[in-house]
């Protein structure tokens, strides 16, 4: 029997009770219920090519040491059935520039059982169990995916000196950074490079994120987020501070420190293509390309950090599966990145971050000659996301958090930087939530549809409007 739409939390609970006192006992009244007619169901539109899917590969195989995590997250029922209905919301999943109004959406034990228009729902089954949460004003959104980040470091002005503290304090900082993720309405996080050093919870010698993704996979709190994470950068010798990355001198260390990675247990490997010398790449893409061939052979990921247009092009053309930041593009290099399907990784909010810290630090390098050096690079670093948005490039959303200055609940501000470079609510959003997931290689990363886990929040107002709605999160469906 469908509810009665009037039916409130008073009512029904008084119904229960006297249900219950009349029976002395639960019992499913066997007679079939009618069933409302249920219309149509809310299809998943098909993503725009501008989300284009990866590249095909072998699923990852379990690395030595590690504990991968789940491929799709569930929920393990505990005892009875965990039933919710979201009743009358609007849907903005960044599949169109369109808000679907009057949508509601049964969630039984952390999967979707069925979307529904309002007026067209199923029968949930048996009141008892069930909480009825009025959604009316709010927007659902897919849980979203910070494709670039730093679990184990805070950021801030100091974000570097920050990647120097002790392993112990990076655990912490982990620990509040994933609380931090989900309850902005972040799913799923891609950490690409952490600082190495002895786990304190583990004992093992290897980057600290491999241990924290392996720990929170295992402990199944729906409140952390899921993870991939590559090892520590790989970099040739002289382009960070030493203690912060693992440095290399030749294309054959290269190659041999990029398969320690995967040993460790890495998703992926995390090449550094700015090198000392500013307008020449530290390795070619011949080199690049070696260890391409060696990861994708073992079922794993290569991405690349080009914040320059030289380093840039020889990732691209040694096959690497992402730019992240890519600042410089050009016309050329876009087209071939969208023809060969690497996907950039925009970090576009770090700029404006910086900005920030003119007014907010003492620091020089944030103000006068410095601010304006900045400006600068926003500038052409939008433009560069504007070419590959055009040329058909899959762009998905980072924050830089911790390896950059953001902080692990700012998502929202590189969907409004991706809107002000010229990309439509609706694309921004798609770079933060299924584009993001294609690049994870997870079919239910960062989409709502029937059947898959019930990863999504709530947000006040209409974010294919306005991206600054993504701040105004409401209710987040997993972080019970």
């Amino acid at each position: 029997m469908p509810i009665d739409p009037d039916l409130t939390r008073r009512r029904f609970l008084l119904a229960a009770l006297a249900t219950a006192l009349a029976a002395c006992a639960d019992r499913i009244d066997p007679t079939p219920r009618p069933l409302r007619s249920a219309g149509p169901t809310v299809a998943e539109p098909s993503p725009s090519p501008t989300a284009s899917p990866p590249r095909e590969a072998p699923p990852a195989s379990p690395q030595p040491g590690s504990t991968p995590a789940p491929a799709t997250p569930t929920a393990t029922p505990a005892g009875p059935t965990m039933r919710r209905l979201y009743r009358d919301g609007a849907l903005a999943d960044g599949s169109s520039d369109r808000l679907r109004l009057g949508i509601s959406i049964l969630v039984e034990d952390g999967l979707i059982s069925w979307i529904r228009p309002s007026d067209g729902e199923e029968d949930p089954g048996p009141r008892r169990g069930l909480e009825v949460i009025d959604a009316s004003g709010a927007s659902f959104v897919p849980g979203m995916v910070d494709a670039h980040s730093h679990l184990t470091m805070p950021g801030g002005a100091h974000w570097i000196d920050r990647g120097l503290d002790s392993p112990a304090a990076a655990i912490r900082v982990a620990e509040h950074n994933g609380r931090l993720l989900t309850s902005a309405g972040v799913r799923w996080a891609r950490d690409v490079g952490a600082p190495r050093g002895v786990d304190p919870e583990d004992g093992r010698d290897r980057a600290l994120s491999l241990g924290v993704r392996d720990r929170w996979a295992a402990s199944g709190q729906r409140s952390l987020p899921h993870i991939r994470a590559a090892g520590t950068w790989l970099t040739r010798a002289g382009s960070l501070p030493a203690d912060l990355t693992v440095e290399v001198r030749d294309a054959d260390q290269l190659l041999a420190a990029a398969e320690r990675q995967l040993d460790h247990g890495a998703d992926l490997v995390k090449l550094y293509l700015d090198g000392p010398d500013p307008g020449t790449a530290p390795w070619s893409a011949n080199e690049v390309r070696r260890v391409v061939g060696m990861a994708h052979d073992r079922g794993a990921q290569v991405t690349a950090h080009a914040g320059r247009l030289s380093g840039a092009r020889a990732a691209v053309a040694g096959g690497v599966d992402a730019i992240e930041h890519g600042y410089e593009l050009d016309r050329d290099l876009a087209a071939d990145m969208a023809r060969r399907g690497t996907f950039l990784v925009s970090t576009l909010a770090v700029f404006r971050s910086w900005l920030t810290f003119g007014r907010t630090t003492r620091l020089a390098t944030f103000r006068g000659d410095g601010a304006a050096a900045i400006r600068g690079r926003l500038e052409r670093a939008e433009q560069s996301v504007a070419l590959a948005a055009r040329a058909g490039v899959p762009i998905a959303a980072g924050t830089d958090f911790g390896g950059g200055s953001l902080r692990a609940n700012q998502l929202a501000w590189e969907v409004e930087a991706l809107v002000a470079a010229g990309l439509e609510p609706f694309e921004a959003l798609r770079a933060a939530t299924r584009t993001g997931g294609a690049l994870l290689g997870e079919p239910d990363a960062g989409v709502i549809r029937e059947g898959g886990p019930a990863d999504f929040f709530l947000v006040h107002g209409d974010p294919l409007e306005s991206p600054r709605v993504l701040w105004r999160v409401w209710r987040v469906d997993w972080a019970d």
